[in-house]
Formats: structure tokens, C-alpha cells, sequence
């Protein structure tokens, strides 16, 4: 069973349904039962017609779920309009489809988790992990999520104003923006490669909205994705930035994206994408890790406070100080967060560590070691403490 097609293949059928006229949750359990029956009748090769199936089906399982709910008898004059099967048009609704999830009457945790369960193909359980919470509570913001855009159509195909908002709303934008990277972060979990779709969409949104917080997200999906093959090992043990092999960094991909965050950036309309693009461009332009222009690096992060004020964010800023001022400056701008901040302790022990105190930097990379939020971070983290702890026997 092909569950990479599967995948692509759901948001145009979602958005084929909604534009026939089901309401948005029923069009979404329909497919989901298509999906499933998919999976149950198909052999190693799928139909001629993968996405006519998917329609048909997903199609069939509506009308057949509104012949059983007799108080929806507004929809009854759908049961003779069933459409033969065949090709299906060949318009891509995703984009539409994610712009209808951040409606702008959803919170955008809610936003996100409904784009990412219906349009993005995780399943509940990836986006409870995601938000730390239990699956059943991500469950019930999901489907009351999908109950509020139930009665929203979407428009059709290339169309700029719809009944659930413009493409030029800010707020759609930006919670469409959060979304789109969040998938893209996701893409790099291991559970699900989603990076590249959410380049896709990032392009096609890139495309319809003249916005330069678009284009900031773009380039650093492009910077980001550039070292991609360079961030794990053969045994899928993480690699970190300075230890990457540059030569191996996709020069195609940096190039587009510098481009784009220049032109970005020449409008004045800075935000917090083109300020992350920008640290992920030095980074990139950088030919080893010694010739990383920190001070720059600083630069945009101060930026990034002032934008974002985002603890995160201060976090990557004391490292950021420790490199280019000193380990014992880093530290101090360490100690104006709260020690519960995720990953507190690794930059603690990576500061210590530069400043020569090996003895606590051994500490606090095993106890970052049992706080880490994935294996492979955990085994990184524990490999740092017994790489120093060897030292100091030595």
C-alpha cells in the first residue's frame, strides 16, 4: 500500500467533496472511510485512476451517511446527483482547503491541528504528541474544530474571495503561515516526511499573496531544507550544525532561497520569518563553522526578541552571544531564563563546556540527556557527557 499517495492524494479529494456540497466535517469522515477501504481492497498496485477511486468512493460513503441521517434533509436533493465515475478535474484544492482551516472563527491552535488531521494526513495521535496533550483532548478540539467550518464552502479553483475569507486577510495569512511550518517541522520527525509538501504549498502561497512574511518562509524552508541529508548520520544519530559536512549542502536550494529573502527583505516589512530566514542564510553562506558571522547572528536575534519575545527564542540568543562574546557572556544571558525552558540544560552544558568547566558541563549534558524530547537527541546528549566525563579520567 502506497501511504505517500494516499496522503497527496487527500486534499483534493476533501476539497472535491466540500465543493459538491458536503459540509465540511461529513466530507472528512467520508474520505477517511475511503482511505480505509482503500487500504483494505487495494493490492500492490493501486488503480488506474487513484484519485477518481478515492472521489467515487469517499463520494458514495456521503451520500450513503446523509440517506441514514434523516434530520439533514436539506441535503436529500444531493441523493440523485451522484456523478458517474471517471477523471476527476486535475485542480489542486489543498491550498484552499488550508486557508478554510484557519477560518478565521477557530483559535489557531485549533487551525493548526484541524489543517495538519484533515489536509496534512497526521493522524490524531501525531498532533496530540505535538501539542504534549492527551490524544482524546486533541480528538475533541479536532472535531469541534471541524464542526465549525462544517457549514463553509470552498470556492472555486483560482478564486480570490470566498465565503470563509480573502487571501489578503493577515490573520488567515499568518495562522496559514504557522500551520505551513509546523508541517514542515513535522516533516522531519521520522514519523512522516511532509517537508516537501509543505515547500509545495508554501510556493503556491507565495504565488497568490504579494506578502513578504510568505516569501520569509519560503527562503527558510529552503535554507532549512538545504542541509536536510546532512542532519543525521548513517545510524540516524543527530549531526549538529557544526559538525555537518557543508559539501554536502544542496547549493541550489540556498541560492533560491538567499534570493528570496533578499527581495523580501528590500520591502522594509521585516517579520519573523525573513528574521529566521536571515539567520539560516548566515549560516548557509558560512564555508566552515569557524567562519560563522556570529555577531550578525546576534543581530537578527535581537530582532527576533523584539518581534517574537519569544523565550525560545532568547534561548538560541544566549548561544548565539556564547559564540560570538564569549562562553561566560552567553551564560549570563542564559541566566535571565527560567531554567524549565526545554533544551535550558544542553545550552548550559555546551556553554559550560566552551568556558572549560568540564566537570559541570558533564552533569548537565546527562541531565539534559534524561529531559531530551527524542532518542535521537537523548543519545546525542548522552555521548557529549561520556565523551567528558572520559576526558576528565584521563
Amino acid at each position: 500500500m502506497n501511504e505517500a499517495l494516499l496522503r497527496s492524494l487527500t486534499p483534493s479529494v476533501l476539497g472535491i467533496l466540500v465543493r459538491r456540497g458536503a459540509d465540511f466535517a461529513a466530507a472528512e469522515d467520508a474520505v477517511q472511510d475511503a482511505l480505509v477501504e482503500a487500504v483494505r481492497v487495494w493490492s500492490a498496485e493501486p488503480p488506474r485512476d487513484p484519485k477518481g477511486w478515492l472521489v467515487t468512493v469517499a463520494w458514495r460513503r456521503f451520500l450513503d451517511a446523509t440517506r441514514a441521517d434523516t434530520a439533514r434533509r436539506r441535503r436529500e436533493e444531493l441523493l440523485d446527483e451522484e456523478p458517474a465515475p471517471g477523471p476527476v478535474p486535475a485542480a489542486d484544492d489543498t491550498l484552499q482547503l488550508y486557508f478554510l482551516c484557519a477560518h478565521p472563527s477557530l483559535t489557531p491552535s485549533s487551525a493548526v491541528a484541524l489543517t495538519l488531521r484533515a489536509v496534512g494526513g497526521l493522524t490524531t495521535r501525531q498532533i496530540a504528541r505535538a501539542y504534549l496533550v492527551p490524544e482524546a483532548t486533541m480528538a475533541q478540539r479536532i472535531s469541534r474544530a471541524k464542526r465549525t467550518v462544517s457549514g463553509v464552502g470552498v470556492s472555486p479553483a483560482g478564486a480570490k474571495s470566498t465565503a470563509w475569507g480573502r487571501f489578503d486577510q493577515p490573520g488567515d495569512v499568518a495562522t496559514v503561515l504557522r500551520v505551513l511550518y509546523l508541517v514542515f517541522n513535522e516533516g522531519y520527525s521520522g514519523d512522516v516526511d511532509l517537508a516537501a509538501e509543505a515547500i509545495r504549498l508554501t510556493r503556491q502561497l507565495a504565488a497568490a499573496i504579494d506578502h513578504p512574511e510568505v516569501s520569509g518562509l519560503l527562503a527558510l524552508m529552503l535554507l532549512h531544507h538545504a542541509r536536510r541529508a546532512t542532519r543525521t548520520g548513517p545510524d540516524g544519530s543527530l549531526v549538529p550544525l557544526a559538525e555537518q559536512d557543508r559539501g554536502r549542502w544542496d547549493t541550489a536550494s540556498i541560492a533560491e532561497g538567499v534570493a528570496i529573502l533578499q527581495a523580501a527583505l528590500a520591502r522594509d516589512r521585516l517579520g519573523q520569518f525573513q528574521a529566521e530566514a536571515a539567520i539560516a542564510a548566515l549560516h548557509a553562506d558560512a564555508r566552515t563553522a569557524e567562519e560563522t558571522d556570529w555577531v550578525q547572528i546576534v543581530e537578527w536575534y535581537d530582532e527576533l526578541v523584539r518581534l517574537t519575545d519569544s523565550p525560545v527564542v532568547r534561548l538560541n540568543r544566549a548561544v548565539a552571544v556564547g559564540e560570538a562574546d564569549g562562553p561566560r557572556a552567553g551564560l549570563a544571558a542564559l541566566a535571565e531564563l527560567d531554567d524549565s525552558l526545554p533544551r535550558h540544560t544542553a545550552v548550559a552544558a555546551y556553554l559550560h563546556e566552551r568556558e572549560g568547566d568540564l566537570a559541570t558541563a558533564a552533569r548537565l549534558y546527562a541531565d539534559a540527556a534524561r529531559a531530551a524530547p527524542s532518542l535521537a537527541e537523548r543519545d546525542y546528549l548522552m555521548r557529549q557527557a561520556a565523551r567528558l566525563n572520559a576526558r576528565l579520567r584521563g
